[in-house]
């Protein structure tokens, strides 16, 4: 796979590292560069100056060792001393006069009458006699050059003065600093090199991530990120395509979904449609006329409670559902469910069986959201049964629970889809009516009474739903200003137990 260019933008994490980081890493390296030069400077020339000073205080004992033998003598071996200066190769020792001109050196050339000399002239007002200083000749030459006042009477030298070149000094300086700058600058290039490579590691894999999540963004979710590495890096490809796999899971149910509901909506409509002409056109024969009214009737219901049943998942997904809490009593609603599908059952040739306690406690809930939940899950129980199928519904109190089994003997739900079925869009089967949202909507409306909806089934044998609501004295005393909390789950048996069946005892 061809790697993605680089391209250096200012807003890059290059870019950024370059300014940032590697920035102030030069900085630093310079400035200490610049401080070393500095600090080996200043000691070499201040050991070039203690150097000199101590061969000036030789000098000087020496000549006024004996300087009570008369200024004849003094002045002779001054001169003398000067003349023949043994190190006069390195070092050029020189005889100021009282008139504050060299009259005598060691190399016998007398330096120009224009030179500075302002070693001499510090030391002359220094306390100690003494002075050094490190300045160019005219020539250009750098010096070290070291005065010293001679205090005797009646000489006619005033000082003693040496000069030594700094061309070695300087040159090692410039050794030092030459092999500081290389140092640094290989330091530079190993952090800027190591640092690109790293930065490179990082960048790249983010690029082929993002030209990746461009497609997914385009809804092209048949390519993958290859990981690479098992860092952090590789835990996000591993998330992103995880992502991936997901949204191409919602994006295939949305797309079965759309087809679900526009099939959904368009057989209702044909049936209105088709029975709206016909009672139009016979008008005249009440029995067809109340016969298509009825077809009618019934097929708005449909499209009724399809269009609110979106309306609600769409208020789900804005956290826009709002719930009318209030007592309520459940066996209410729960029979009048029941009720609802007992003639639709007779039809189907379906067996309804309703077992409803003599009281059961009261709930807190809204009860036409509650109604809603019972409605659609007897309804999925009847639409996923066949001819001589029983759908069992039963209300019961445990734990301080309200609990509603509403089970069948239909076609069930495989292993693989009994995960899948209270997720939006899903449909187990897609050969019965349904827009695979009304399980997902019963679920959080139970979720937000403070219940659970739990769905057990086993393919070919048949399908129980559990549903928990916290009875109304539970409720008072652990919830208030209608925020809910979720209990545990309660799983029940797929076989109904003997005390709970039919009055007539018919094998179900």
């Amino acid at each position: 796979m061809r790697r993605p260019q680089i391209r250096y933008s200012k807003h890059s994490i290059t870019m950024h590292w370059l300014r940032n980081s590697f920035g102030v890493i030069v900085a630093i390296l310079l400035l200490i560069a610049l401080l070393m030069v500095f600090v080996v400077r200043n000691y070499y020339y201040n050991t070039a100056k203690d150097y000199i000073t101590s061969k000036m205080n030789i000098v000087t004992t020496a000549v006024q060792s004996n300087s009570d033998l008369g200024k004849a003598s003094l002045n002779s071996r001054i001169r003398t001393y000067v003349e023949s200066y043994e190190d006069k190769e390195k070092i050029e020792l020189m005889a100021i006069n009282n008139d504050g001109e060299v009259e005598v050196t060691s190399s016998g050339f007398l330096p120009s009458h224009d030179e500075i000399m302002a070693d001499y002239e510090e030391s002359r007002t220094s306390d100690k006699g003494v002075s050094s200083q490190i300045y160019e000749l005219s020539t250009g030459e750098k010096v070290v050059a070291v005065s010293a006042v001679i205090n005797a009477k009646g000489c006619q030298y005033s000082a003693l003065r040496m000069l030594s070149s700094m061309k070695k000094i300087d040159n090692q300086i410039l050794l030092i600093s030459i092999t500081t700058l290389v140092i640094c600058v290989a330091i530079m290039l190993l952090i800027f090199f190591s640092g690109m490579y790293f930065i490179r590691s990082i960048v790249y894999p983010i690029r082929s991530i993002g030209n990746m999540t461009q497609k997914f963004a385009k809804g092209d979710f048949n390519d993958r990120i290859k990981k690479e590495s098992d860092d952090e890096l590789g835990d996000l490809c591993d998330s992103i395509n995880n992502m991936a796999d997901e949204l191409s899971n919602t994006e295939q149910m949305k797309n079965e979904f759309i087809s679900s509901v526009s099939h959904e909506l368009r057989t209702p409509l044909t049936a209105i449609k088709g029975w709206t002409e016909t009672v139009t056109s016979m008008y005249d024969d009440k029995e067809t006329f109340k016969k298509g009214m009825r077809v009618i009737t019934s097929e708005t219901e449909r499209l009724s409670q399809m269009v609110e049943e979106l309306l609600d998942f769409s208020r789900i997904q804005d956290n826009r559902l709002t719930l009318i809490m209030d007592t309520i009593d459940i066996l209410a609603e729960l029979g009048e469910t029941v009720l609802i599908y007992q003639e639709r059952a007779r039809a189907l040739g379906i067996k309804l069986d309703y077992y409803e306690p003599e009281m059961l406690s009261f709930v807190y809930g809204d009860k036409n959201r509650l109604r809603q939940v019972f409605i659609n899950i007897v309804d999925n129980a009847i639409k996923y049964s066949n001819k001589g199928d029983t759908v069992s519904v039963e209300a019961y109190e445990e734990h301080g629970e309200v609990c509603i089994s509403i089970s069948d003997t239909g076609m069930g739900i495989s292993a693989e889809d009994l995960p899948k079925v209270k997720t939006k869009f899903f449909k187990a089967n897609h050969t019965r009516r349904g827009s695979g949202i009304g399980l997902a909507v019963a679920d959080e409306i139970i979720q937000r009474h403070g219940g659970t909806l739990t769905i057990n089934s086993e393919q070919g044998v048949g399908t129980i739903v559990l549903i928990t609501l916290p009875c109304m004295e539970k409720k008072k005393e652990s919830h208030s200003d209608d925020q809910i909390n979720t209990t545990d789950v309660r799983l029940i048996s797929s076989e109904p137990d003997s005390e709970r069946i039919n009055p007539d005892n018919e094998q179900e």
